[in-house]
């Protein structure tokens, strides 16, 4: 259902905007429906705004005809092309209320994700949390792939906090004068990572970050992603992502010391593939861990990132 943007916030005490970009994926219809059904606190609204990053206005037509169907408030905004960071941005330059929420056009949200996410968030007095994306896997992936779940997205906790995170599954409190006036990299926009690097950039700036593993979403693997070579892909960036973020003083000691520790992991990730050739799950676990710190490895040249999108 579309409502004016000033009667909307006239209505809540507290309000929430949820950011879902899209890119010609019908599964936004099963997303709007999930967050319809969303158990929320007394005093509490949330509108949706849906950022469509395709070359045309492809899901507009799919978005305002469930719109009509739903009780929550839609948006939709067309942000083209092809640049995952310029339709998050897109969406944040849109929101206007206290709290900003991501999920993405795959996933399916448990009716209590929303306000999980927000009570961690208000008891804990964090500028944002994050919660879990459990992968739900095709009757056709392969074993290894499954019991090793590499597609879920679990946040985790390094010596005890919590520095970074995905817009898979987040909320930011808006009002934060840490959050505010913060986007996106576009030059991060076709190789993923621009989450990692946002909130990365967010903690170094002294922001709160917390887990609620109660916020659970779901998220159905594209038959394209059940793949080794894409899992390799991903883990080389994502290494590439986390050694950008972490090596913050770049001179002859710090990156030769990132090359040799780097370097003697590698070796030791390939050495265990060929020790346990005789899995294939623990022979792509150790080949996955080798790609990486080969990421990592890869920070210290400045290669540029591949694009996966």
């Amino acid at each position: 259902m579309f409502y004016s943007q000033e009667l909307w916030n006239e209505v809540a005490k507290v309000t929430i905007d949820i950011c879902v970009c899209t890119y010609r994926r019908p599964s936004i219809e099963d997303t709007l429906r999930s967050l319809d059904l969303q158990n929320l606190p007394k005093g509490t609204s949330h509108r949706v705004i849906v950022i469509d990053n395709d070359e045309t206005p492809s899901a507009k037509d799919r978005v305002e005809a469930i719109a009509k169907t739903l009780a929550v408030p839609v948006t939709y905004i067309h942000a083209p092309a092809n640049n995952i960071s310029l339709a998050r941005n897109a969406g944040l330059d849109a929101a206007t209320a206290e709290w900003i929420a991501f999920i993405d056009d795959d996933e399916v949200a448990d009716p209590d994700w929303l306000a999980s996410l927000l009570q961690m968030a208000k008891t804990r007095e964090l500028d944002a949390v994050f919660g879990p994306a459990y992968a739900v896997y095709p009757d056709n992936a392969p074993d290894w792939m499954r019991e090793q779940d590499y597609h879920s997205n679990i946040p985790v906790r390094r010596a005890g906090v919590v520095q970074t995170g995905h817009t898979c599954n987040a909320l930011m409190r808006a009002s934060s004068s840490l959050v505010k006036g913060q986007r996106f990299l576009l030059e991060k926009g076709k190789t993923g990572g621009e989450d990692t690097e946002f909130f990365f950039r967010l903690w170094y700036s002294g922001a709160k970050f917390g887990i609620s593993e109660a916020a659970i979403v779901h998220e159905a693997v594209d038959p394209k992603r059940l793949n080794a070579e894409w899992i390799r892909q991903r883990k080389f960036r994502s290494g590439m992502s986390f050694g950008y973020h972490y090596l913050k003083t770049r001179n002859p000691v710090t990156l030769t010391l990132t090359v040799l520790s780097s370097a003697a992991k590698v070796g030791f990730c390939y050495g265990m593939a060929v020790l346990h050739a005789w899995s294939e799950q623990k022979r792509n676990y150790w080949t996955m861990r080798a790609a990486f710190h080969r990421g990592w490895m890869a920070s210290a040249f400045r290669t540029a990132e591949p694009e996966l999108y």
